[in-house]
């Protein structure tokens, strides 16, 4: 699953009358991070190469200091995460790092294989930072199998959570970054923002998160934050979020390869939550993405309670409808539609 060579993309932008449309790299490095990435970090102490190496660590890291990972280093935590449901705590303005990206170093990797690990990395505090690592988790296949004995033979909610979920990263603080790291194999989310707000989600190539009803890339509860220069592939959603007040995304110079399970950016609204509303969160801002796969690129399950904005993308799609669906407050302009000699539209109102 996890592979040291990105998948070589053409062009994914183009410039139509001075305007750019679609996912360009900015001065940091390449859309996903790698080879070329331009903000690694590096080690203050020697760098750890075992688990117990890196819970000491961690448990003894004072504000503003770097846990370091050996590039070299692939870290097991199935064992203790089943037995004793570990759980990696990052405390506030700590940095956890490897060096993905710097030659043809992929970065030192932290994994598990119980499908329980719920999850692997908890952010405890605000200003936490990890980046230049991989992140594998228990489950990258989409079980479709188990999802059709729970639903379409009636077997229920109750029969589908007897499986158990796995998330990689969660956080209820505030201003999580997390940055050149590769996450994959996770079957309720790589990465879930429960709270806060300004969570900065960047230059990471997420993918393999696609177990069939749940599989987020990113998952988001009541928090806001900004994802940009990303790479997904084969998630179930790449974006998504429960649609609860207190909520919402700008996603912009992001990447959809090629694979999706479904539709790539989700924002549920009123009635998968059962709470008598129709909001889809309280604003989006959906801009300047590539939308490489032939699913549905966007769709938002309710209205946004201040709007959402989708604007200047690049989708695979040949027309609007095909491309978006949205129940109201949405506007979408001057985006452009077809892979091959794509067509600029202005846009419509939802």
């Amino acid at each position: 699953m996890f592979n040291a060579k990105q998948p070589k993309l053409n062009q994914t932008w183009r410039e139509i009358h001075g305007d750019v449309y679609g996912a360009e790299p900015n001065t940091s490095g390449p859309i996903g991070g790698g080879v070329g990435y331009a903000n690694l970090v590096e080690p203050t102490q020697d760098p750890v190469t075992s688990l117990d190496e890196l819970l000491d660590a961690l448990k003894n890291a004072r504000s503003g200091d770097i846990v370091y990972l050996h590039s070299k280093a692939r870290i097991d935590c199935t064992i203790r995460v089943h037995v004793e449901n570990m759980v990696l705590e990052i405390p506030e303005e700590i940095t956890l790092a490897s060096n993905r990206g710097e030659g043809k170093a992929t970065g030192g990797m932290i994994f598990s294989n119980s499908f329980a690990t719920r999850p692997l990395i908890q952010a405890m505090g605000p200003n936490v930072r990890i980046t230049g690592l991989r992140l594998g988790g228990p489950n990258p296949k989409p079980c479709l199998e188990h999802h059709h004995r729970s639903f379409a033979e009636g077997r229920g909610h109750q029969y589908y959570y007897k499986f158990p979920t796995s998330d990689g990263i969660s956080c209820n603080q505030l201003e999580l970054e997390i940055d050149n790291c590769e996450i994959g194999g996770w079957s309720h989310a790589a990465i879930n923002l429960q709270a806060g707000s300004n969570h900065h989600i960047h230059h990471n190539f997420i993918h393999h998160n696609q177990y069939n009803g749940l599989g987020y890339g990113i998952c988001h509860d009541r928090s806001f934050s900004l994802i940009e220069y990303n790479l997904f592939n084969y998630n179930r959603h790449s974006i998504a979020g429960t649609g609860r007040l207190g909520s919402g995304y700008e996603a912009r110079h992001n990447i959809e390869i090629k694979h999706s399970l479904s539709h790539c950016f989700d924002m549920h609204g009123g009635r998968d939550r059962q709470d008598s509303t129709n909001i889809a969160g309280t604003w989006l801002k959906i801009h300047h993405n590539t939308f490489r796969c032939p699913k549905t690129a966007i769709v938002i399950r309710g209205k946004p309670e201040q709007g959402c904005k989708i604007y200047n993308n690049w989708f695979y799609q040949k027309s609007p409808n095909r491309s978006i669906r949205s129940e109201g407050h949405t506007q979408v302009r001057n985006n452009i539609y077809g892979l091959t000699n794509p067509k600029l539209l202005d846009g419509a109102e939802y």
